[in-house]
């Protein structure tokens, strides 16, 4: 029997060196958690702020129903996070990557995601599942994922959850009957839910610093990060009652901070570079390939 853990960011800073920005954190209701649950094959590493609480009870229930191992990383708050004391950050590049200003929010994903895989590839696992609170677990979630990474054998990360699907190319089907493959445009949109191996983990702690780009976009970029990199062709969870409040930026809030037109030529620049990769990457989609 195991037990649902709950690590924070104290855990990182002292397992992997300090941390360069200052947060302020308060004690968790889910400290004291002693739920046993039954053994699973992997764990999902679910990221959740200390003051989305409900959230965090909603997954420790349905971990607790579905037989689920869940570690819960203590979300960085970017709005707690002034512009100065943002680590492996630097806005210039980011507005030049992006023709706009990156949102408070979008720093803390950043920072959290990063932080769950430096927590995964600590624990010495060879897989797993890393999340954030807004989605919805399930008990066919581990067996379908697992199922989809074997079935790629060059897989080194496959996003489970999408936005936006469009232009799909199919490289196979796994035993659990999910199709997997890539997508020729994008970006697909949300870094919500994916299952990734060791090896890809370090080699994302490596390629995704500085933060150049919004964490979901960067993510999906297996032709910039060297990680071989799919999508489910249908989403094997779905997004909770949450999924509209996010806790990232609302429209108004990316409109505010956008440069002029003009101002964004070179992200303009950026991304119509990008897209021709996008598609060079999403053609050579297949079961055995190593791209």
């Amino acid at each position: 029997m195991t037990f649902i853990r709950r690590r924070d960011a104290a855990v990182f800073a002292a397992g992997v060196g300090a941390i360069l920005e200052r947060i302020s954190r308060t004690k968790s209701f889910a400290d004291d958690l002693s739920v046993e649950t039954p053994a699973s094959p992997i764990f999902i590493y679910a990221i959740n702020l200390d003051r989305c609480a409900e959230r965090w009870q909603r997954l420790r229930a349905q971990a607790v129903q579905f037989g689920l191992n869940v570690v819960r990383i203590g979300a960085v708050d970017g709005r707690l996070v002034a512009e100065h004391e943002r680590a492996d950050f630097n806005q210039r590049q980011f507005v030049y990557h992006n023709g706009r200003k990156a949102l408070a929010g979008e720093y803390g994903c950043y920072r959290s995601h990063m932080m769950a895989l430096t927590h995964f590839v600590d624990s010495g696992d060879a897989a797993a599942i890393i999340m954030e609170d807004d989605i919805d677990l399930n008990e066919r979630l581990i067996p379908r994922a697992l199922a989809a990474l074997e079935a790629v054998p060059s897989a080194g990360l496959i996003k489970l959850v999408n936005h936006r699907m469009v232009g799909f190319r199919r490289a196979t089907a796994s035993a659990e009957r999910d199709v997997v493959g890539r997508c020729l445009h994008g970006p697909q949109g949300s870094a919500a839910c994916y299952i990734v191996t060791r090896s890809a983990a370090k080699k994302l702690l490596m390629t995704l610093r500085p933060m150049l780009l919004p964490y979901d976009v960067a993510l999906e970029r297996g032709w910039a990060t060297g990680v071989g990199t799919f999508s489910t062709e249908g989403n094997l969870a779905d997004f909770g009652p949450y999924r509209s409040e996010t806790t990232i930026g609302k429209r108004s809030h990316y409109r505010a901070v956008k440069k002029h037109f003009i101002l964004r030529a070179s992200a303009h620049w950026f991304r119509t570079h990008d897209q021709l990769r996008r598609w060079l990457y999403a053609l050579r989609a297949r079961s055995g390939s190593r791209g």
